[in-house]
């Protein structure tokens, strides 16, 4: 399964501006750098007429929790806009926000 397909599937820019938010606030954890790396383009792919990453990657680098949500997203892009918000309502829940520590330590040593 390709997943250059999916940036065709936002009602519009902001839709899926809120999907790559959602994703790199909530899903990209930068204790799991691995994860975080392939999550990330993943984030890229949602852009991009191209293959940044594939599903057996995904499969490969992201946890089952994860991975499951991002599978999820990528059958409401295929299906509809309406499965897109749904989809954004249900992973805000399900995953809280990431602090992002490397951007924490560096203003931690300016201090």
């Amino acid at each position: 399964m390709t997943l250059t397909d999916l940036r065709d599937g936002f009602r519009d820019a902001e839709q899926r501006q809120c999907v790559q938010a959602m994703i790199a606030g909530h899903l990209a954890d930068d204790r799991e750098p691995q994860e975080c790396r392939y999550l990330m383009r993943f984030w890229w792919q949602l852009s991009m007429p191209y293959q940044e990453v594939s599903v057996a990657e995904l499969r490969l680098n992201v946890g089952r929790q994860k991975l499951d949500v991002v599978l999820e997203l990528v059958r409401a892009i295929r299906s509809s806009h309406e499965e897109i918000d749904a989809w954004l309502v249900g992973a805000v829940q399900r995953f809280p926000v990431v602090q992002d520590r490397g951007f924490s330590a560096t203003l931690d040593s300016h201090e």
